[in-house]
């Protein structure tokens, strides 16, 4: 399915506004100090979502010159924790079961995802001192990259905060943001793609969490060279669920616009991700859930 470049961008936007989950301290509600007061959270969202185990429904819609479908295609997962990491376990295609051979082949990839897993976790137990120090200083790297990546947002994007609203009952603040014209965006996957990227951020003024978010692409933007590329105009949808009290997570992520392919051209596209069913993950989980079970 053509989307499944997508999550690079979704997770790109979403880094800068996932961070934006950082507790209240001064500052008033000036956009800019929400942002900048957003870059001392940690990954705990993402740390206490793989300890859920949940459903994700991808849709694919191909429409035509007129803007009607004319192909539609879906698959639904079964997002599983793996030990600190996550597995996706595909449980529908086009809202059908899976045929017996599918099945088997699910549970091979599942089996070969534990087997890495397992020769990952014993290669690092085997680590010398100086190894394991090699290891946490490339991580530590990767860490500052993505903060510096963060910054330039930060500093290179006109915040303006338009309003308050309530969204689903909760008061939010209403952001609005687009890239500072002429500002030097530094190379890197996040900054190229944001730097051609506007949009509102809706973010709840209890935690400082976004809860809604809507972009538009003003430029084109290419991904891995000429390997995919979507066109100008092209708008982003993004809502988050509060769960247990105790974690944001997708609820929708929803994309629209024109883009190709490696030698594709003209592809018209909807494509939206739904969530649903999150529950605490247990050891006694059954690995495959009911799609048709109620959040």
């Amino acid at each position: 399915m053509f989307h499944r470049w997508m999550p690079l961008w979704l997770a790109s936007l979403g880094a800068l506004a996932c961070s934006m989950a950082a507790p209240p301290a001064g500052g008033g509600d000036d956009p800019r100090e929400i942002v900048r007061r957003a870059l001392l959270v940690d990954t705990r969202n993402r740390e206490v979502e793989r300890s859920y185990t949940y459903l994700q429904r991808d849709e694919e819609r191909k429409l035509d010159g007129a803007g009607a479908v004319k192909h539609r295609e879906s698959t639904t997962w079964e997002v599983i924790p793996l030990k600190g990491s996550q597995f996706r376990r595909m449980v529908q295609r086009n809202d059908q079961p899976l045929s017996p051979k599918e099945e088997q082949q699910q549970e091979a990839l599942r089996q070969k995802r534990e087997a890495n897993r397992q020769k990952t976790a014993e290669r690092r137990a085997a680590e010398t001192p100086q190894e394991r120090q090699k290891r946490l200083d490339a991580r530590e790297r990767n860490r500052r990259q993505q903060q510096k990546e963060i910054d330039q947002i930060v500093e290179g994007f006109d915040l303006r905060l338009v309003g308050e609203e309530q969204v689903d009952g909760a008061p939010v603040w209403v952001i609005d943001g687009s890239p500072r014209k002429g500002y030097p965006f530094k190379a890197g996957e996040m900054t190229r793609v944001l730097s051609r990227v506007k949009g509102r951020i809706r973010v709840a003024q209890s935690d400082y969490h976004p809860v809604r978010i809507d972009a538009e692409t003003t430029d084109t933007i290419s991904f891995g060279a000429v390997l995919a590329r979507i066109y100008k105009g092209t708008r982003i949808h993004v809502e988050y669920t509060h769960v247990n009290g105790e974690v944001w997570l997708p609820k929708v992520e929803s994309f629209s616009g024109s883009g190709r392919i490696m030698l594709v051209k003209g592809l018209h596209l909807e494509v939206e991700s739904a969530y649903s069913n999150y529950r605490k993950f247990a050891v006694d989980s059954q690995m495959v859930v009911d799609p048709r079970d109620p959040q």
